[in-house]
C-alpha cells in the first residue's frame, strides 16, 4: 500500500538522515511514491548477489546486514534501527547487485521505493543523493572500525568494542543499566571470535559485575569497566563511545 499522510508524520518523527533537509511538501511527495511493506521476524528482506532493485527505509522493528562467505559462513555486520536505509545499490545509475543481505531481526515495517522511482526522485531532489553519500560514508566508517579491530585487536577488545557499539545502536535503558537484545552466537559472528570465547569473556565480566547475562539478552551494568589493561583503545574510538552512552543513554 502507498505511504499515507500518517506515515509522513511518523517518518518525520524518525529523523532519518536519508530524509534530512527536505521541505515538508517535497518530503510528502517522496514518501507518497513509496509503498509500505511488513516483514516477519527472521525473514530475509534483501539477498546478497541479487539485483539491487529496491531501496528500503526501516520505519519499525529492527534489521541487520550480514554477509555469506564463500565457505557458507554467515558474518553479521551492521544493526539497523528505524530511520536507517538499506539497499542503497538501487541508487546507482548502472544496474548493480546487493553486496550484502539484510534480515529482519524482529517483525518490521519499511517504506520501499523501486529502482526507477528512487532514481527519478534523486534526480528531482539532489538532497537525497547528498544524504545517501553521507550514509555511505557512515557505513564505511563502521567497516573501517571493524577492519581495524579484526587486524589489530584481541578477542577481548573486539567484544568490548562490539558491546559498546551495540549499546549505542540498539541498547535500551533499564533501571540497572543498558540492556542489549543479542545472543552469544550473534556476538561471536559480529566480533569474529568463537562462541566459547564470548561465553568465557561474558562470564568473567559477569563475575566482576560489569555485565549480567539474561536469556537472549545482556545487561551492561558498567560500560566504562569494559575498558581495562587488556582492553586498551584510542581515545577516539572505544573511550569516546563509552562516554557517549553512559547509564543515562537510551539508544
Amino acid at each position: 500500500m502507498s505511504a499515507s499522510t500518517t506515515s509522513l508524520s511518523f517518518v518525520s518523527h524518525l529523523k532519518s538522515k536519508f530524509l534530512e533537509g527536505l521541505a515538508p511538501y517535497d518530503l510528502k511527495i517522496i514518501l507518497a511514491a513509496a509503498t509500505e511493506r511488513r516483514f516477519l521476524a527472521n525473514s530475509v528482506i534483501v539477498h546478497q548477489g541479487k539485483s539491487a532493485d529496491h531501496l528500503f527505509l526501516l520505519t519499525q522493528g529492527r534489521a541487520r546486514l550480514f554477509y555469506i562467505t564463500e565457505e557458507g559462513d554467515k558474518t553479521l555486520l551492521v544493526w539497523l534501527t528505524p530511520g536507517k536505509v538499506f539497499g542503497g545499490g538501487a541508487l546507482i545509475p548502472k544496474p548493480s547487485l546487493y553486496l550484502v543481505s539484510t534480515e529482519a531481526q524482529k517483525e518490521s515495517r519499511a517504506l520501499v521505493w523501486d529502482r526507477a522511482t528512487i532514481q527519478g526522485l534523486a534526480g528531482q531532489y539532489p538532497r537525497l543523493m547528498q544524504n545517501a553519500f553521507s550514509l555511505a560514508s557512515e557505513y564505511l566508517g563502521w567497516h573501517l572500525v571493524d577492519h581495524v579491530a579484526l587486524t589489530c585487536h584481541t578477542a577481548r577488545q573486539r567484544l568490548a568494542h562490539l558491546l559498546i557499539s551495540l549499546a549505542r545502536v540498539i541498547g535500551q535503558k533499564v533501571p540497572e543499566g543498558i540492556e542489549l537484545d543479542a545472543t552469544n552466537e550473534e556476538l561471536a559472528s559480529a566480533s569474529n571470535i568463537s562462541r566459547f570465547s564470548v561465553s568465557r569473556l561474558l562470564s568473567e565480566w559477569e563475575r566482576k559485575h560489569v555485565v549480567e547475562k539474561r536469556r537472549g539478552k545482556i545487561l551492561l551494568r558498567s560500560p566504562g569497566r569494559l575498558i581495562g589493561p587488556e582492553t586498551v583503545s584510542s581515545p577516539s574510538s572505544l573511550s569516546r563511545r563509552v562516554r557517549g552512552i553512559g547509564l543515562g543513554h537510551s539508544a
